[in-house]
């Protein structure tokens, strides 16, 4: 009777815990129309990137999809195009593990367009293993903070001549985790490693890139925010079970708990969406947004000399002026 009672009684506390869930979601309702404007979106061939570019298109936007992998982004286009019947998106080859790529990506994109509005610095890796990227840095640090960095510094001068610009890069809620955020050691050298630790920095490193840019690009017309999209049921997961690997045995339960805990892709790019078009936002240049609002980040993250350490840091990791 026990167990009849507890089989019949965890189907309502799913279907409570979802309307509770929703009711929590933020959503862009701005109808703000983007005809005549061009956006690279990296990571734009699934999840979060792909949800994001489809609204952007279909308002009107030119929209360029930076992907690792070009054919999941032309299958990505024919889908965007298909369901928004608008036929300005291109799909461009960007591997953000590599600085080559990033340099490469970039000189394609100036031979090719003539102008830059927004920049969605979207595409990201969580929990990993140990892996490197092409230039020797942690993958997701490598991945999620400097190759976006290495993107945005080649792309400023194009972004500057916008009238009005923006940079949007898509932090977490995990950027909290961290108390310091070593700068002689980003890359696991001197420490053991610990793949959550390294996604923490990684987002972390993001908010703080982003109020940095807020401050150096003060006076022009540009400017730039962090989001974190939310728990959502992306690609980005699929590295959960090796570092948990006790969710494979509750594989049966994974979509039923995902479905029910987590966002969508189309409800995760919803902050992005509201950072992209909504009027009106200029003045909070820096700030960091979360179901379409704004929220405080991290202590950590107002630090201003970390910021500007971690700038310039990056730039001798990437090889950029420090301008």
């Amino acid at each position: 009777m026990i167990m009849l009672l507890i089989i019949l009684t965890i189907p309502l506390i799913v279907v409570l815990l979802y309307y509770i869930r929703q009711s929590f979601i933020g959503k862009c309702h701005s109808d703000a129309k983007l005809v005549g404007k061009t956006i690279i979106i990296t990571g734009a061939n699934t999840g979060i990137g792909r949800e994001t570019a489809k609204d952007l298109a279909a308002r009107g936007a030119k929209v360029i999809l930076a992907c690792r992998n070009t054919e999941k982004g032309y299958s990505a286009k024919q889908y965007i195009e298909q369901t928004t019947g608008h036929k300005e998106v291109f799909v461009h080859k960007l591997d953000l593990a590599s600085l080559a790529s990033v340099r490469e990506f970039v000189k394609e994109y100036k031979d090719n367009h003539d102008s830059l509005d927004i920049l969605i610095n979207n595409a990201g890796v969580m929990c990993c293993p140990q892996w490197e990227t092409e230039d020797g840095f942690d993958m997701q640090f490598g991945t999620n903070h400097l190759g976006h960095f290495l993107l945005t510094n080649l792309l400023l001068d194009m972004l500057k001549e916008s009238p009005a610009a923006r940079i949007i890069n898509l932090s977490s809620l995990a950027h909290i985790a961290p108390k310091q955020l070593p700068l002689d050691d980003l890359n696991f050298k001197k420490r053991s490693f610990n793949t959550i630790t390294a996604y923490s920095e990684s987002k972390l490193a993001n908010v703080l890139f982003t109020k940095e840019l807020a401050k150096r690009l003060k006076g022009t017309t540009v400017t730039s925010y962090a989001v974190h999209p939310g728990a959502v049921d992306t690609e980005l997961l699929r590295y959960i079970t090796d570092t948990w690997p006790i969710v494979r045995f509750i594989v049966p339960l994974q979509q039923l708990v995902l479905r029910t805990l987590c966002k969508t892709s189309e409800q995760g790019a919803q902050t992005t969406i509201y950072c992209a078009v909504m009027p009106g936002i200029e003045k909070e240049s820096g700030s960091y947004y979360s179901d379409c609002a704004l929220k405080k980040s991290s202590p950590l993250s107002y630090d201003e000399d970390l910021a500007t350490k971690l700038w310039d840091v990056s730039c001798e990791m990437v090889g950029a002026s420090r301008n």
